[in-house]
């Protein structure tokens, strides 16, 4: 959660609850999907759980 807060929450300033919510679920999206981590060897949380194979296949 600590990435989640310093990378998107305490960067955006939310008018509404609705706002928050789509914006915290793209950046989820973004965090699993388009984001690499230098723990999983570069490779994003999809990935490293999925497999590549999968997601190559899902595209």
């Amino acid at each position: 959660w600590r990435t989640v807060k310093y990378e998107e929450v305490y960067l955006r300033a939310y008018d509404r609850v609705s706002e928050a919510r789509a914006s915290i679920a793209k950046y989820l999206a973004f965090y699993n999907q388009g984001r690499p981590h230098s723990s999983l060897d570069g490779r994003t949380p999809d990935e490293a759980y999925f497999g590549t194979q999968a997601m190559v296949m899902a595209a």
